[in-house]
């Protein structure tokens, strides 16, 4: 990732998850917009370099997930004031609310795992970096 604050780091997966369609282009604003005003709530950042920004949206029918690494560090403001170097932001549809805290559960379960973090880090690709996530996604089955 590019980006060095919070309100960049999220457009940038938002233009990311619309660039690889998985957003629609009119559902952007309301996304961003979304996601904004979840963070002015309370950050995201949830401590130990990772953020989960995360909102519900209108315009979507599944939950929709997408990773961002950055390797210099973003300033998402955790309660621990360290830069966030693994994002993972979703979405969840409103009308499917019940995904929010079982999505946000597993995720928080997945990056709990310090090797996980390690070795998300270390990948040398985004590919992967998919096959870290998939190897420990089973620990942390949303269902």
């Amino acid at each position: 990732m590019a980006a060095r604050d919070h309100v960049a780091a999220i457009a940038e997966l938002v233009d990311h998850m619309e660039r690889i369609g998985l957003l629609a282009r009119d559902g952007r604003e309301e996304t961003l917009k979304a996601l904004h005003s979840r963070e002015e709530f309370v950050s995201t950042g949830i401590g130990s370099g990772v953020a989960i920004p995360h909102a519900f949206s209108e315009s979507i029918d599944d939950v929709i997930a997408v990773m961002g690494r950055s390797r210099a560090g973003i300033d998402f403001l955790a309660h621990d004031n360290a830069l966030v170097h693994l994002v993972i932001l979703f979405i969840v549809p409103r009308q499917h609310y019940h995904l929010h805290l079982r999505t946000l559960a597993a995720i928080a379960r997945l990056f709990h795992d310090d090797e996980m973090k390690r070795n998300l880090l270390a990948a040398d690709s985004s590919a992967d970096m998919v096959l870290t996530l998939r190897r420990g996604a089973p620990r942390a089955a949303i269902a």
